[in-house]
């Protein structure tokens, strides 16, 4: 079976996380510190993206649920 991510992906992740972890990592709308994990991960998975790696497509924003089933 192959590997979903490839090597690009890994070493962005690696990097968004050491600056996560040194406290220089930034988000990219608001500039605000990234603090958390999860957050990290999606900004390395996102670079990787952008720069050609071997990255899976997002998943598609599921619509909510606004009228009430009867």
């Amino acid at each position: 079976m192959a590997a979903r991510y490839g090597k690009k992906a890994q070493q962005k992740v690696k990097r968004a996380m050491h600056e996560r972890k040194e406290g220089t990592l930034r988000s990219g709308g608001s500039g605000k510190k990234v603090t958390s994990r999860k957050q990290a991960i999606a900004i390395g998975l996102s670079e990787a993206r952008r720069a050609g790696g071997k990255v899976p497509k997002k998943k598609a924003k599921s619509k909510s649920k606004s009228k009430r089933s009867r």
